[in-house]
C-alpha cells in the first residue's frame, strides 16, 4: 500500500509539471505531431493520476489541486492581457531629405518553426509561424548600411555555443546567408559602410562571421551585454575577427524617443535607443525618398500583433528573453502610440515576414 502511495504522489505532483513542458514545447517550436502528441500525453498522465490518486487516497486528490493551481498560472501567461492604450502621440513626423539614390532591400536569411503564442500574449499554440530571419540592406550615397545579418552558413556549427534548452525549444531552417546573396548580387563589397545590429543576440548576428571587413555598430551597453551577458551570448562572444565601432545618441528626442542617432545627419537613417530586450537594443528608423518611412524595431516585439494588440511576450518567454521586461513594456508603448499616430510608417518587426512585405529583395 505504501509504495501505491508514492506512485500515487510523484504522479500527482508530476504529471502537471509534464502539460506545462509539453505547452512550453508546443509554443516554442510550433504545433507538430511530436509537439501536439506530447501534449495529449501529458494531458491524459494529468487525469490518470488524479483518478488514480483519488482511488489510492482522497486526500491525494485533493493534494492535486495546488501543483494544478501552478500549472493553470502557468497556462494564463500565455492569454491575452493588452497592456494599456498609450497617450496620444503629439508630435509630427520629424522632417528627413534622403538622397535620391537611396534605397531598402531585404535580404532573407532563414525562419524558425514557431508558433504565435510564442511571440505574444493571446497567440494561439496551434497557429504555426515561421520566424523570419532578415537583414536590411539601406543603401545611401555616403555608404550603404546593413540591419542585423541574421542566421549565416555555418549556423548549425555556432549554435554548439548555445544552451541545450535553447537548442531543445528551437527548430530553424536557413536559406542563403547574407554574404551569399551579395555575392550573387554582384554587389560591390567595399560599398557596405557599416553593420549596424539592433541587438547582438545569435540570430541577428550569426552571419557576422562571413562579413569581418565591415565594421559593425553597437550602443555601448550592448557590446558591454555581448562580454557579460551569460550563456544565451555564447554565439555572440564566439564570433572571431568581428569589429565593434560603438556609437552615442547625441542627438534630441525623436518620436517620443527622449534621444536619437541621425547617421547621415539626413534624416534618412535614425537610431533610437530601445533597451530592454537586451541592454542596448534599439530602433532604426528610415526615410525613403518619396515619403515611404519604416520602424526595424529589432526584437521589441516578435510579431506584429505585440504592437497592434500591445502584447507582450508571455511570462516564460520573457523571463528567458528579455533582460528588462518593464523597459520592453515601455518602449512596445511608445511604438504603438506611433502606429496610431502614422498608420503610413511600417513596422517592422526582426521576425515578422509581414513587415518586410513592401520591401524588395535584393537581385
Amino acid at each position: 500500500m505504501r509504495s501505491r502511495l508514492l506512485v500515487a504522489a510523484a504522479a500527482v505532483l508530476f504529471a502537471p509539471l509534464a502539460i506545462g513542458i509539453a505547452a512550453l514545447f508546443l509554443a516554442a517550436r510550433g504545433p507538430s505531431v511530436l509537439t501536439v502528441g506530447g501534449g495529449l500525453v501529458a494531458v491524459a498522465l494529468v487525469v490518470g493520476s488524479i483518478v488514480h490518486a483519488v482511488r489510492v487516497r482522497r486526500a491525494l486528490g485533493l493534494l492535486s489541486l495546488a501543483p494544478l493551481a501552478l500549472l493553470a498560472l502557468f497556462l494564463s501567461s500565455y492569454c491575452g492581457a493588452p497592456l494599456p492604450p498609450p497617450a496620444p502621440l503629439t508630435v509630427a513626423l520629424p522632417p528627413a531629405t534622403p538622397p535620391p539614390g537611396m534605397a531598402v532591400f531585404q535580404l532573407p536569411t532563414g525562419v524558425t518553426h514557431r508558433s504565435a503564442a510564442f511571440g505574444y500574449r493571446g497567440g494561439s499554440m496551434f497557429d504555426a509561424r515561421d520566424f523570419v530571419m532578415t537583414a536590411v540592406l539601406v543603401k545611401h550615397p555616403r555608404g550603404d548600411v546593413l540591419v542585423d545579418t541574421g542566421l549565416g552558413r555555418d549556423i548549425g556549427t555556432q549554435l554548439a555555443a548555445m544552451p541545450w534548452w535553447f537548442r531543445a525549444m528551437t527548430d530553424w531552417e536557413r536559406s542563403r546567408s547574407v554574404a551569399e546573396q551579395l555575392e550573387a548580387a554582384h554587389y560591390d563589397r567595399h560599398a557596405l559602410h557599416a553593420i549596424l545590429l539592433t541587438h547582438a543576440h545569435w540570430d541577428h548576428v550569426s552571419g557576422l562571421a562571413e562579413l569581418t571587413d565591415t565594421p559593425v555598430w553597437v550602443t555601448p551597453e550592448e557590446r558591454a551585454f555581448i562580454a557579460d551577458g551569460g550563456a544565451i551570448m555564447g554565439l555572440t562572444r564566439d564570433l572571431v575577427g568581428v569589429r565593434y565601432e560603438t556609437y552615442a545618441f547625441e542627438g534630441g528626442p525623436y518620436l517620443g524617443f527622449p534621444s536619437s542617432h541621425d547617421v547621415y545627419g539626413d534624416g534618412a537613417i535614425v537610431v533610437v535607443p530601445a533597451p530592454g530586450h537586451t541592454p542596448g537594443s534599439v530602433v532604426v528608423f528610415l526615410a525613403l525618398p518619396g515619403a515611404k518611412r519604416y520602424a526595424l524595431v529589432g526584437d521589441l516585439v516578435w510579431q506584429l500583433e505585440g504592437i497592434t494588440e500591445r502584447e507582450e511576450r508571455p511570462w516564460p518567454v520573457r523571463s528567458l528573453g528579455d533582460a528588462d521586461p518593464a523597459a520592453v513594456r515601455d518602449n512596445l508603448t511608445r511604438v504603438a502610440a506611433i502606429a496610431a499616430r502614422f498608420p503610413e510608417l511600417t513596422i517592422v518587426p526582426a521576425h515578422d515576414g509581414r513587415g518586410f512585405a513592401t520591401i524588395p529583395r535584393l537581385e
